[in-house]
C-alpha cells in the first residue's frame, strides 16, 4: 500500500483548526460613558450595534465577511474620546457608532475626520456638532436641538389654530430660543400669537402672570422654560380656575415635573424625542432585543440603525475608504429600523426626531389628533 507522508500538511491543518476562531474580518466601534453617571447611555449605544452586528452575522455578514465590534468607555469625557479614537483609527475599526455627550464627540471628531474614518453618533444633539462639521465622514442621528420648536409650532398651528395662545420664556439660553423658534414655526404655519411675555424664573409665585393670561382669554399656554417654573406658572392657572392647556420642551419630560405639578400634570403636553419603538419598522429588532433581555428605548435603536446605515453603505460600495462610504450614504435614503433615512447636506439625519406627548397619570402618552 502506497503511504503518503502528510506531516507537514496535516500539521498545517491541525494548527488551523485548533488555533481558536479566526478575528472578524471587519472591525467597528461603539464608544460613549461605559462607567460612571451616564454609563445606561453608553450601555444602550453598546446593546443597539453588537444586536444589530448580530443580526448581520447571523446572515454571513457583509459579503461574506464577519463583523466584530470593539468597545471603549470615554466617561463622557473630551481627552478620554480623543484616546479612544485614537485607538479605533490604529486598530483599522472602519465605523465608529457614539459618542454621547457634546464634548467628547467634538473633541474626537477631528480624528474622524482626518483619518476619514466614518462615524455616526445616535446621541448628540448640540447644534455645533454638525453646525461645524469637523469632515464629510461625521453623521448625526440624534435630533438637532433647534428642531424641538418647529415640532412644537407646527403642532400648535394645527392642532390649536382657531384658539389664543400666548408664547411665554424665561429669557435663558434653553428657554428663550426654543420659544422663538415654535413662534417662528406658528407663524409660518399661518397662525398669530395672541401673546407674547417674558418672565423671570426666579419668581416664588406666579399669580401676577396668570391674571394676565386669564384677563387675555388665552386658551393655550406655550413656555419655553425649566420644569419647575412651569409646574408653578400651571397650578397658579389651575388656582384660578384656568382650563388652559399648557405646554412646554423637553425639560417637562421628567418625574420631576409630575411631582412639582401634581393633579395638575394631567393633559400638559410637551416636545420629546420620538420614541422608536413605537414605529413599525423597528418591530422586527424590538422582538429580538426584548428576547435577549434589552429594551430598545433610548439609544439604542438609533445605534442599531447607525450599524445598518453603514452595512448598506458598504455593501453597496465594497471595502472603500469612509469618505466613500460617507458618499454613499449622502446619496441615497436607506432603510432602517428608525424608517427610512437620508441626510442632508451637513450629515444631520432627516427624522422626525421630536414628537408630542402628554402627562396623564403619570405616564407620558403619544399625543395623536384629538
Amino acid at each position: 500500500m502506497l503511504r503518503v507522508n502528510c506531516l507537514p500538511a496535516c500539521l498545517a491543518l491541525l494548527l488551523a483548526t485548533t488555533a481558536g476562531p479566526a478575528l472578524a474580518d471587519i472591525r467597528i466601534l461603539a464608544v460613549g460613558p461605559m462607567t460612571g453617571p451616564y454609563q445606561a447611555l453608553g450601555k444602550q449605544i453598546r446593546a443597539g450595534v453588537e444586536t444589530a452586528v448580530d443580526a448581520l452575522n447571523a446572515k454571513g455578514g457583509i459579503n461574506g465577511e464577519r463583523i466584530s465590534v470593539d468597545i471603549e468607555d470615554d466617561a463622557c469625557k473630551p481627552e478620554a474620546a480623543v484616546a479612544a479614537a485614537n485607538r479605533a483609527v490604529g486598530r483599522g475599526d472602519q465605523l465608529v457608532v457614539g459618542h454621547v455627550c457634546a464634548e467628547a464627540a467634538i473633541a474626537a471628531a477631528s480624528v474622524y475626520a482626518d483619518n476619514k474614518l466614518l462615524a455616526i453618533t445616535p446621541a448628540v444633539t448640540a447644534n455645533r456638532y454638525t453646525d461645524q462639521r469637523a469632515g464629510p465622514t461625521l453623521f448625526r442621528l440624534a435630533t438637532r436641538d433647534d428642531a424641538q420648536g418647529p415640532t412644537a409650532g407646527a403642532f400648535l398651528a394645527e392642532r390649536f389654530g382657531n384658539k389664543r395662545i400666548a408664547l411665554l420664556n424665561d429669557g435663558s439660553s434653553y428657554g428663550k430660543p426654543l420659544a422663538e423658534a415654535t413662534k417662528q414655526a406658528m407663524n409660518e404655519a399661518g397662525k398669530r400669537e395672541a401673546r407674547l411675555d417674558t418672565f423671570d424664573p426666579g419668581a416664588k409665585e406666579y399669580n401676577a402672570l396668570a391674571d394676565r393670561l386669564i384677563a387675555d382669554a388665552i386658551d393655550v399656554v406655550f413656555v419655553g422654560g425649566d420644569q419647575g417654573v412651569i409646574a408653578l406658572i400651571l397650578k397658579a392657572l389651575r388656582a384660578k380656575g384656568s382650563p388652559a392647556v399648557v405646554m412646554g420642551g423637553d425639560s417637562l419630560g421628567t418625574s420631576e415635573f409630575v411631582t412639582a405639578a401634581g393633579d395638575a400634570a394631567n393633559g400638559t403636553l410637551l416636545t420629546f424625542f420620538t420614541d422608536w419603538r413605537l414605529q413599525p419598522p423597528a418591530e422586527a429588532a424590538n422582538a429580538a432585543l426584548r428576547q435577549a433581555g434589552i429594551e430598545p428605548q433610548g439609544y439604542v435603536l438609533p445605534a442599531y440603525a447607525a450599524v445598518q446605515l453603514w452595512a448598506a453603505a458598504r455593501q453597496s460600495s465594497g471595502p472603500a475608504a469612509g469618505d466613500t462610504l460617507a458618499s454613499t450614504l449622502s446619496a441615497s435614503p436607506t432603510p432602517t429600523v428608525l424608517g427610512t433615512v437620508a441626510f442632508d447636506g451637513k450629515g444631520d439625519a432627516q427624522l422626525a426626531g421630536f414628537s408630542v406627548y402628554r402627562w396623564e397619570n403619570g405616564a407620558l402618552v403619544p399625543e395623536t389628533g384629538r
